[in-house]
């Protein structure tokens, strides 16, 4: 196979902006075995049960496949502070497919995940909102240690906020000036609330105490079980804003979307959790026949004419096309699925709305 035939099949299948130079609180305790005072007796532990909690304390941390995995080009998103917005711009294409097998997943700021392991500066977790079959605390994979903080057990009875706006800034103080200016945070980024007041919302932070965001860039809600069930239609013009937004391999932030990064975090926005994957997703919901399509209804793809293993997934807008992110030498785009390799391929559609 040549290396030109190579990058293209990678690039087919899918997997299924500033940054602000502020340090994020790192975890300070031993987590490998949670006893304090007690040194590591191995470079690669396991964390015993204790009663805290962990959560992610950037406002985009990448999961990767190995702690080696990283190369120089992702310098810039393997710090204590990463910069998502210089990173993602700064990869060319090829750098972009070279992402496949070693970058897995992202999580959010604030995101809670289980610590499984450590090795040196590195944490083994899980997250706990990406669900995964036979992963029974959620997606799995490395991360900074320096992305992951110690946090406050969530008060169920809090109210939350979801940004709705691409980008959201946090700030220190409730005024709306770059001064103030905390983190960019993405959208779907989840926060419990603190009070609101006038045009601001005050919100509790991983490891960063309160911090402040304005009113217009997200909504606020009792509990996530609260959250209202969306129509497709709603699903469908929310998706529809980040047209033109270039892929991104494990991608789930406004910073750049993978095709399954797309529907989970539109859908997880509205208060639905679906798998991570495509191929996941395409195992749950509900079956649908392409006759009796709706809008906001997932579409799936397989190797081998549709009868192999599902390699990329879209969302139907209605008239025979779908919203997806294609791969990376594109954008996220509507295209019809009715024609090319997409009829070829087609394995099937899920419907995760009531």
């Amino acid at each position: 196979m040549t290396n030109k035939l190579a990058v293209f099949i990678l690039s087919i299948f899918c997997f299924s902006v500033i940054g602000f130079d502020v340090a994020a609180k790192p975890l300070q305790q031993n987590v490998g075995n949670g006893s304090p005072g007690n040194t590591h007796a191995s470079n690669e532990t396991k964390q015993a049960a204790d009663d805290k909690a962990y959560a992610i304390s950037v406002p985009v941390a990448n999961v990767w496949r190995d702690p080696a995995k990283p190369r120089p080009a992702d310098a810039s998103a393997v710090v204590s502070m990463p910069n998502m917005a210089k990173w993602t711009k700064s990869l060319t294409i090829a750098e972009k497919n070279d992402l496949i097998g070693r970058l897995d997943t992202q999580a959010l700021y604030g995101d809670e995940v289980a610590i499984l392991k450590t090795k040196g500066d590195w944490l083994y977790v899980a997250i706990k909102d990406q669900r995964k079959p036979g992963k029974s605390e959620g997606y799995e994979g490395w991360v900074l240690q320096d992305h992951v903080t110690a946090i406050e057990t969530n008060d169920a009875s809090s109210p939350i906020a979801i940004v709705e706006a691409k980008m959201a800034i946090l700030y220190k103080e409730p005024k709306l000036s770059p001064k103030y200016a905390f983190h960019e945070i993405s959208y779907t980024t989840i926060l419990p609330v603190a009070e609101e007041k006038g045009d601001w919302i005050t919100v509790r932070t991983p490891g960063d105490d309160l911090k402040y965001i304005r009113k217009a860039d997200v909504k606020v809600y009792k509990n996530y079980h609260a959250v209202p069930k969306p129509t497709g239609q709603v699903i469908i013009q929310a998706a529809k804003r980040y047209i033109g937004l270039p892929y991104l391999w494990a991608g789930v932030s406004a910073y750049g979307f993978d095709c399954s990064g797309l529907t989970y975090s539109i859908y997880k926005n509205h208060g639905i959790l679906i798998p991570r994957d495509s191929a996941d997703q395409a195992k749950q919901g509900t079956a649908v026949k392409q006759a009796d399509l709706q809008p906001g209804d997932l579409l799936f793809f397989a190797r081998d004419k549709g009868k192999g293993a599902v390699y990329h997934v879209g969302m139907f807008v209605g008239d025979g096309k779908m919203i997806h992110a294609p791969n990376s030498s594109k954008k996220v785009e509507i295209v019809s699925f009715r024609s090319g390799t997409y009829k070829t391929n087609y394995a099937g559609a899920r419907r995760y709305l009531k």
